[in-house]
């Protein structure tokens, strides 16, 4: 029996949508108004639907949402800017508080999914994860939450860390990760036997931070695509960032998105300011999986960010020259249906037989979203319609 129904809704594409909804699932989506005897009936009024949001790349053990105005530092070096982290991260509030505020604010944007890395290693130890995990169980069943066990401090080059690493998947990470093998640990062999050997052994999936440059970057893409290759982890590997694809030519693009579309290896950007970056287009072209994620999110590493992966969809369309319907749409998908591919979650998208969880806001279609990142929306969870965000109080008095 359908419990709920939504009429005069904007599809994607434009076009006029209704959806049913029973025992938290659609039974019923298209351009016809389904049957609502019985059914409560919610007029949205012309409104946009879109699939809830997925921030494929996040650090929720970093950020300073929830706590002062950090202003930024400069280094010149990255060890240096791990140890400004770690003194700033220790004087701040606990991570539990921290992690919990951004978690919050991105689920006020529509965000239903998102893969957060956290540090550990033999400096940290499992602390950081641990307080995520417990984050991410005081949040299970409003937004799924897949962790990566991420060496920030480096694998070869911060001896015990492979240890600690085996010992936070078994602690309840689900993603094993790595950082730049060559130029962070001077041992990219060693490194990627660690990662893969971790993966293989407890059936994990990878994602390995890549920021190293031009063919060296490229050729760690290969090294990494042959070892996905060779363990049979094809759809389960991702690199993030892999700034080497934004700085070589159009041959070399060409060459290294084939090699990493038969992997099946996929590729997170975030189109930072200060880089080049992945050319989305010619990547998919070639069958590769292109996500986004916000990364970093107002903490030691950058100001930046306020969790909303809408606008980061506009923030790569703008960096990327996106500016036809079908471009903006490019972008979209990877802040929905893309990066829940790569997280692997099943049950997600405007289908029939899905979950009934998705967003509604002001807005034409899908690319007018992307183009002007609407900040007023509703979620829709498993047929419920959430309140919205608080709205900004404060009193006015007479003088």
């Amino acid at each position: 029996m359908i419990d709920r129904v939504f009429v005069n809704a904007v599809a994607a594409d434009g076009s006029l949508l209704n959806l049913a909804v029973a025992d938290g699932r659609i039974v019923s989506l298209g351009r016809e108004r389904p049957a609502s005897a019985g059914a409560e009936v919610i007029d949205l009024a012309g409104h946009l639907v879109l699939p809830g949001l997925v921030d494929g790349h996040i650090h929720l053990d970093k950020s300073f949402v929830g706590d002062r105005w950090h202003p930024h530092q400069a280094v010149s070096s990255l060890r240096e800017r791990l140890a400004i982290e770690k003194r700033e991260l220790a004087a701040a509030p606990p991570m539990l508080e921290r992690a919990e505020a951004l978690i919050r604010q991105a689920v006020s944007f529509g965000t239903v999914a998102m893969r957060s890395h956290v540090d550990v290693d033999a400096t940290t130890g499992l602390r950081n994860l641990q307080a995520v995990l417990e984050a991410r169980e005081k949040w299970r069943g409003i937004v799924d939450i897949e962790l990566v066990a991420f060496p920030q401090a480096g694998v070869m080059s911060c001896p015990g860390t492979a240890d600690v690493l085996n010992a936070a998947i078994r602690e309840g990470a689900d993603v094993i990760g790595g950082i730049d093998p060559t130029t962070l640990d001077g041992d990219a062999d060693g490194q990627l036997d660690v990662v893969f050997g971790i993966a293989e052994r407890h059936a994990v999936k990878i994602d390995i931070h890549l920021h190293e440059p031009g063919l060296q970057g490229i050729e760690q893409l290969q090294r990494i695509a042959a070892r996905t290759r060779a363990a049979g982890l094809n759809g389960r590997v991702a690199v993030s960032h892999a700034y080497a694809l934004g700085q070589v030519d159009d041959e070399v693009v060409a060459r290294t998105a084939a090699t990493l579309a038969d992997a099946g290896v996929a590729i997170m950007t975030n189109a930072p300011g200060d880089h080049g970056f992945p050319p989305i287009l010619r990547l998919r072209a070639a069958g590769v999986n292109v996500f986004a994620g916000n990364d970093n999110i107002r903490d030691a590493w950058w100001p930046y960010g306020n969790a909303d992966m809408l606008q980061r969809a506009m923030l790569i369309g703008y960096r990327s020259g996106f500016y036809s319907d079908e471009e903006l749409n490019v972008a979209l998908t990877m802040a929905t249906t893309a990066g829940a591919a790569v997280l692997g979650k099943s049950d997600y998208g405007l289908k029939v037989g899905n979950e009934a969880t998705f967003i509604v806001l002001k807005a034409d279609n899908g690319a007018a979203a992307v183009a002007a990142a609407p900040a007023e929306r509703r979620l829709v969870r498993r047929g419920q319609l959430i309140a919205p965000a608080p709205a900004l109080h404060f009193e006015v008095r007479s003088g």
